[in-house]
């Protein structure tokens, strides 16, 4: 028989309150009314000097209640951050302004902090909405009397997602108002499956924001009580709040970090307060910027000796994206974030007696301490001997080892903690300099915390590799250029980018929502080559011709760009330049934009938003590009969910390189349209094969076993086969799918998914063809006819069927 809901909470309670958890239990309160009465007893007794030891009068405790009447989660979570530290409220004594302290996050799990659970508490019925009914709340979590955490419960029997669904429908009903609309964090759980989410409104509230529970070694806590032990005991759900939830002033939600970022920044915390430096491993795409904001700011409220801490990064055009991200986070916060526009002013915040948190790049740092300081002099001595903590964000782009030497032995007081999703191992080490080290290791000190590809793919925060190697086959020598630098090559690339990529470029999805992608070649000479020859084909002046069926979709397809860096071949820097400023006359007139040659960098700063499409400018067809042409720009760190594929056409590159390449295509986008992060490659198949093996191997820390992590077509097509084998058992047509009983209809659910997954799949590889159907032995008619009846049953069963449920009649 299955475990009750209220043993289950009762179960919970017992674990908060026991031992060390710092939880106590407080059956006592059970309506609004009482946790005002409870707010209000914990504000004086902390707040007794401040009050002249006189209570609250009704009328004084009526200002408090209306400050904290919060409209949005997120406006909570401003008040929140507090003024140094300390969250407070205002009151009027007569002539007298009363400011009270409601928390102290300098109080975490001491001082004057109070830590109280309750459950049952009863939410009443909003009497102007006929519609609303009387509500129960399972457990919450207050601090000073404040809801903080709320969990919902359910038993077994349940998906955790009914919890979930739950909260949802309870935060569109207005039940978190009041007391309750300072809640920040939510936990749902069916006691084997427990998640948590940071509080939004009803119609913000995603799915993609849940986050299960890890240790530090990446492995699923997932009981509920394993869940209390680790997550909701003080001080752990405190920093929850406090240090843990980032303001995007931005998209104005909170966001929760999730457990491999939490568990970096406390290893990073750990190894500052013992004076050692150390690097961290988090793959691609995992929200490394968010991480080492937050590590960064961190360090300067943990670590009292420190006077600044440093975020150094590379490369003007990321350098603006980064501080986007970090103006956004730190816009509520409490320390100060300070980007540099000059060199004279990143010597000035460096000479302030203000502990800033920095954001700089790498070469104003370089100019700084080789050309705009005399030895000697104060100035020079002052900045010397200060203690920074430098947070290196794509570390071994960022900064080389012989750069990171000079700085370390300027700062001689300095600590180094390096970000980095593709590590320096001696399997693949930086070129031998001198007495240079030559792996992250020896660079930055041990590896503090580790999160790879596999664990990533693993908590779905980013895709799996989908992988062709379509270069010529009866090559001897694969590393042969002239087997790939002619026209009779490149075309059959074009060939694949444009008329065999329907489903990797998502036309399926309709116009304005299409994908974009990349074609990254060994030189600027041939990327020049593929702008030129693509300019031709779109003209009508090559055989090759664009498929009418993309031309149904996109008429326009392909609107594409080039960009490079116009100095990077001095022999050729004239040549370059006079092509670039025919490739910018073009996309002024795509986009009707001024751009020159003197301004390159807002060009490239511009392309980069119209590629990342976060701006809802940039979301109109009009605005889109497709195909944009590189050597290695954007190879690593950009960031842009709507890019599905990148194309290679050039010599395989070190495994570093190639992870972080194959990284611009997974980011989570949606699911269904873009399962996975594609990549074709066009020369020396055999040797990319082994070169991408090995590379995964790598960085998967040795371990291969998830075939999600690198899906071919030898792996995707004899899988589909046997899940289409499965769907004509559980249904030999379609039409039998009506007259199943509910058990059936379940089991057949179950196994279309599958098989909708795998023919998705199948569909994007360039060598699929529709009248492969007939080889199968499906038609296509036959697929839509399966499709429809399992929509059917889906709206039958709901949105989220628990394990055991069937269909509701």
């Amino acid at each position: 028989m299955p475990e009750l809901e209220s043993l289950i909470e009762q179960k919970l309670i017992e674990q908060l309150i026991y031992g060390d958890s710092q939880w106590t239990y407080r059956p006592d309160l059970k309506t609004e009314a009482d946790l005002w009465n409870n707010f209000k007893y914990i504000l004086e007794q902390n707040n007794k000097d401040r009050l002249d030891g006189e209570p609250l009068s009704d009328s004084e405790f009526e200002q408090v209640k209306n400050q904290l009447q919060f409209s949005t989660f997120y406006k909570a979570g401003e008040w929140l951050v507090g003024e140094n530290g300390k969250v407070m409220v205002h009151v009027q004594r007569d002539t007298k302004k009363l400011h009270l302290v409601v928390m102290n996050h300098e109080h975490i799990a001491g001082g004057s902090s109070v830590y109280e659970v309750i459950n049952q508490y009863s939410a009443l019925k909003d009497d102007e909405d006929a519609a609303s009914r009387d509500r129960r709340f399972d457990v919450t979590l207050m601090i000073n009397g404040l809801p903080m955490i709320h969990i919902e419960l359910k038993n077994r029997q349940h998906s955790y997602m009914e919890a979930f669904n739950q909260i949802k429908k309870y935060i569109g009903e207005g039940q978190f108002r009041g007391i309750f609309s300072a809640v920040q964090m939510f936990v749902i759980s069916n006691g084997v499956d427990t998640k948590y989410f940071s509080a939004a409104s009803d119609t913000e509230l995603k799915k993609e924001f849940i986050s299960g529970w890890v240790d530090r070694n990446n492995q699923p806590v997932s009981d509920y009580i394993d869940f209390a032990k680790n997550v909701l005991k003080i001080p752990q759900a405190h920093e929850m709040i406090a240090r843990y939830t980032v303001l995007d002033n931005e998209a104005k939600r909170l966001i929760l970090l999730r457990p491999y970022q939490i568990h970096a920044i406390e290893a990073i915390r750990e190894a500052s307060r013992t004076g050692k430096s150390g690097f961290v491993w988090h793959t691609t795409g995992s929200g490394k910027t968010l991480t080492s904001y937050k590590a960064t700011r961190n360090l300067l409220m943990d670590i009292p000796a420190l006077d600044k801490a440093i975020f150094l990064i590379d490369r003007k055009d990321l350098d603006e994206q980064t501080n986007t991200s970090f103006s956004s986070y730190s816009q509520n916060d409490s320390i100060d974030v300070d980007n540099t526009d000059n060199v004279t002013d990143l010597k000035n915040k460096l000479k302030s007696s203000d502990r800033q948190m920095i954001v700089t790049t790498i070469q104003k740092m370089q100019i700084l301490i080789s050309k705009r300081l005399k030895e000697g002099t104060p100035e020079y001595n002052r900045l010397r001997g200060l203690k920074i903590a430098f947070v290196v964000d794509e570390c071994h782009r960022a900064v080389s080892p012989a750069t990171k030497r000079i700085i370390e032995r300027f700062f001689g007081k300095s600590l180094w903690f390096g970000f980095t999703g593709t590590p320096r191992f001696p399997e693949n080490p930086y070129p031998l300099m001198g007495d240079l080290p030559r792996t992250t290791e020896e660079l930055y000190g041990a590896c503090l915390h580790k999160y790879t590809i596999q664990n990533a793919i693993h908590d779905n925060a980013v895709l799996g590799f989908q992988v062709e190697h379509d270069g010529p086959k009866d090559v001897t020598d694969e590393t042969d250029s002239s087997r790939y630098e002619n026209e009779t090559h490149m075309l059959k690339v074009l060939e694949v980018i444009l008329n065999k990529s329907y489903h990797k470029l998502g036309f399926q999805n309709g116009k304005g929502k299409t994908f974009e992608g990349l074609l990254t070649t060994s030189s600027i000479s041939i990327a020049q080559k593929y702008y030129e020859l693509l300019t031709r084909v779109k003209n009508g002046e090559t055989p090759l011709k664009i498929d009418e069926r993309i031309k149904q979709v996109l008429p326009d397809f392909p609107k594409f760009a080039i960009t490079y860096s116009v100095t990077e071949n001095e022999d050729g820097s004239q040549v370059n330049q006079e092509k670039m400023k025919q490739s910018l006359d073009d996309y002024n007139a795509m986009f009707d934009t001024k751009f020159d040659i003197s301004q390159i960098t807002s060009y490239n700063s511009n392309l980069n938003k119209r590629l990342s499409r976060k701006d809802p400018k940039y979301k109109s067809r009009n605005e889109q590009l497709d195909l944009v042409i590189v050597v290695d720009r954007l190879l690593t760190g950009f960031d842009a969910p709507c890019m599905s594929t990148i194309f290679i056409d050039r010599q395989p590159m070190g495994p570093h390189d190639l992870i972080q390449a194959f990284s611009r295509t997974n980011r989570i986008f949606d699911k269904k349209s873009k399962p996975y992060g594609q990549i074709v490659t066009f020369q020396a198949p055999v040797l990319f094969k082994k070169c991408v093996d090995d590379a995964v191997k790598l960085y998967s820390a040795g371990s291969t076993e998830d075939t999600s992590l690198i899906a071919e077509w030898d792996d995707v097509e004899p899988a589909f086969k046997k899940a289409l084998a499965a769907l004509r058992i559980a249904a030999q047509i379609p039409d039998d799918v009506p007259s199943m009983s509910d058990e059936e209809k379940l089991h057949f659910m179950k196994i279309f998914q599958s098989f909708d997954r795998l023919f998705a799949q199948l569909k994007s590889f360039s060598r699929y063809d529709e009248s492969m159907l007939d080889d199968y032995g499906i038609t296509e008619q036959e697929y839509i006819d399966y499709a429809g009846h399992y929509l059917n049953i889906k709206s039958e069963i709901g949105p989220e069927p628990g394990p055991d449920r069937l269909i509701r009649r």
